[in-house]
């Protein structure tokens, strides 16, 4: 059997129930207006929260250094070789005192990053507790472990404790593991109870909070800021720096036993070579501005202003929202084809806005998923409302 003759009829399966996934071609820079598919549009699907990917400090710092000749673009090997370049320890460190943990570890994608933690910590004869809802690269890190992975309801509190009662009264370790603000949905795990059900319980946590670091809390600091929480010693911090960073990368944060753990066992961080010298350099500038009250905070209020705007216009028109307090937006449509349809109407009103289909979400949940940044305008945000409530009307003609 050919390549061909196994992968045709499933690919033109995903055609014909409008699950068919296609990329973009961006010609501009990342932005609120951008150009993609050599259409001019107000984008609506970036998750550059609070619009530093395009920032010109971040810019004017990396011009700077490669004038210096101290600094590569490419690192040219792995971090146990010679790709730790002082930019990247010195963002390692920086993140860790920004978030109060003892130790943090880059690694050049979120993916990788929650393969790692999981492969690395959990063993034959632990359970991982996971929120139904996790991102894939969650799930794809507990199946790629040695530990048997149980799911929990959607921020079912009662569900996960029954299933905490059951794993506690077997051999091995617990790991219960959630996204704090889940991607697709924009809403919050439920922080406090899973805290408080992990220390009662004895289980390890992991959250990876790739949207919430950057957006929520005071100082940006994520969920665990939100909650006025702080994560204790068998906490494990995930965080992604190609969203609301504007970056690329990912770090994970926790123990000083949890970073040398993962720096000796980790494969997904032994066996790649290190990100970019001037990615590490970018990252360092993109921390210093989401701390800054001029920038990172304005930002954020920002963005709960354009929230609310956002909330209040689609709730008077009726569209059906999600409970999302983040600037993850969901606008449930229920079928592929009904979503494809006004993703293409916006399209062709100057917004680019994506479809979300299965297998991304379940079945029968198909939306549009709006993401909102600082760098929008008010009336950015307005002309989106006003095109949705005409697409409305044209569905209703």
């Amino acid at each position: 059997m050919s390549i061909k003759d196994r992968f045709h009829p499933l690919l033109e399966q995903r055609r014909q129930q409008h699950l068919y996934r296609s990329r973009p071609l961006v010609t501009s820079a990342q932005n609120a207006m951008m150009q993609i598919n050599g259409l001019q549009v107000i984008n609506f699907s970036s998750n550059d929260y609070l619009g530093l990917a395009n920032h010109p400090q971040i810019k004017q710092t990396l011009s700077q250094a490669l004038q210096t000749g101290e600094i590569s673009y490419g690192s040219g090997a792995a971090h146990l070789v010679t790709g730790h370049h002082l930019q990247h320890h010195l963002a390692e460190d920086e993140i860790a005192d920004w978030l109060r943990c003892e130790r943090a570890l880059l690694f050049s994608t979120g993916y990788m990053a929650n393969l790692a933690v999981q492969q690395v910590l959990m063993q034959s004869g632990d359970s991982i507790l996971a929120d139904k809802l996790n991102h894939a690269s969650l799930v794809d890190g507990a199946l790629h472990s040695e530990a048997t992975l149980k799911r929990y309801p959607h921020l079912d509190m009662q569900a996960l404790e029954r299933r905490l009662q059951q794993a506690s009264s077997e051999d091995g370790q617990v790991m219960i593991v959630t996204d704090g603000v889940f991607s697709m949905d924009g809403d919050l795990a439920p922080l406090p109870q899973i805290q408080k059900l992990a220390q009662t319980y004895q289980a390890w946590l992991l959250v990876d909070d790739a949207h919430g670091f950057g957006t929520l809390g005071q100082h940006g600091k994520g969920c665990f800021e939100h909650f006025g929480l702080e994560p204790d010693e068998n906490t494990i911090l995930v965080g992604t720096l190609g969203k609301a960073f504007g970056t690329s990368g990912a770090f994970v944060a926790g123990s000083a036993t949890l970073i040398e753990s993962l720096i000796q066992f980790a494969r997904p961080y032994i066996y790649t070579t290190a990100m970019p010298q001037l990615n590490a350099l970018a990252i360092r500038e993109s921390l210093t501005l989401v701390q800054s009250p001029e920038v990172g905070g304005a930002s954020r209020e920002t963005l709960k202003q354009h929230i609310k705007q956002f909330r209040t216009g689609a709730n008077a028109l009726g569209l059906t929202l999600w409970d999302s307090p983040t600037p993850i937006q969901p606008i449930m449509l229920g079928d592929s084809e009904t979503a494809l349809m006004w993703s293409e109407k916006l399209k062709q009103k100057g917004f680019w806005v994506s479809a979300i289909r299965p297998p991304t979400v379940p079945d029968g949940q198909a939306r549009l998923r709006i993401t909102l940044s600082a760098s929008h305008s008010t009336v950015q945000i307005q002309d989106l409302l006003k095109a949705l409530a005409d697409i409305q009307l044209e569905l209703k003609a």
